[in-house]
């Protein structure tokens, strides 16, 4: 029996929890959760809205690229939006303007449209249009006049891939969702990096060894002295360094003697007596007179 795969009912989960507005209420504006729909009903047969006990000879969604021949199993591999009109950031967005801009992210290649074969939408409501990743196709049926019909490639699917990118992408450019501007491609490298400052901040033995090492403690001889910097001796000198400038802030670089002599040195003795004054220089004289006798 064709089944609904996870990764499809987790966008199918995240477009109606932001675009049924009112889910206690039927409403013509609201995404319904019977507009959302991944696998066909029991008349349906081929396309990528069935799974391999449902799909025809030579059917388009398993011959025409390896990527679904390798990929066919039970699940479908297809999503249908139906219509919805939300208000967000001052402006209006409905199923044409969410379609027309994930065509446009197809189109530019980004990296969480890959997996996308094709979109089957109307940019207007009046004109039906088809975009094929393989090229195959330009139109398809009126019924997309009012939904839009998503089929990907059928390995992605398989592989269990995160299908939810995209689509949470378009909810943060129209302001549904808090602003996130990483690529997947971002999110990944650190989710990677997350991992590996896990394994090494000393909660298993991995990284209790790595932390042996940074403090030169990875060695099992007491006697051993390691020659290489460690956290133990980079903080040895740290400490030095800071008590070492402690003490030069705490001196007086002041040197009043030196200043004077300086300042001395550079007078005539003609100067020096101007600026004696005279009150002083009878004392100065006999100063001087008692220190040539001795």
């Amino acid at each position: 029996m064709t089944t609904a795969p996870a990764n499809l009912l987790a966008v199918r989960r995240l477009l109606l929890d932001h675009l049924n507005v009112d889910p206690d209420t039927v409403r013509a504006d609201d995404l319904e959760p019977g507009e959302v729909g991944i696998v066909g009903d029991a008349s349906h047969r081929g396309g990528y809205h069935v799974g391999s006990d449902r799909v025809v000879t030579n059917d388009y969604s398993v011959v025409e690229s390896t990527r679904d021949s390798s990929g066919l199993t039970l699940d479908a591999s297809a999503l249908d939006v139906g219509m919805f009109k939300v208000r967000s950031a001052g402006r209006t967005h409905n199923l044409y303007t969410f379609s027309t801009w994930c065509v446009a992210q197809c189109v530019a290649n980004t990296a969480d449209s890959r997996d996308i074969r094709e979109i089957i939408y109307s940019p207007d409501g009046r004109t039906v249009r088809r975009w094929d990743r393989l090229g195959r196709r330009t139109s398809g049926d009126d019924s997309h006049l009012w939904h839009t019909h998503f089929s990907f490639f059928r390995d992605s699917t398989k592989a269990r891939r995160d299908q939810t990118p995209l689509f949470r992408r378009y909810l943060t450019t129209i302001g549904l969702l808090e602003d996130d501007d990483m690529t997947p491609e971002e999110h990944t490298w650190l989710e990677t990096v997350h991992k590996n400052l896990t394994v090494l901040d000393g909660r298993n033995p991995i990284g209790q060894i790595y932390t042996r090492m940074a403090m030169g403690e990875d060695h099992t001889n007491p006697s051993f002295v390691v020659q290489h910097p460690t956290l133990k001796s980079l903080a040895a000198q740290l400490t030095a360094l800071q008590t070492a400038l402690t003490a030069l802030s705490n001196k007086d670089f002041t040197d009043e003697p030196a200043i004077v002599q300086g300042v001395l040195a550079g007078l005539k003795p003609e100067d020096i007596a101007a600026a004696i004054p005279p009150t002083v220089a009878r004392q100065v004289a006999d100063e001087l007179a008692r220190r040539l006798v001795a």
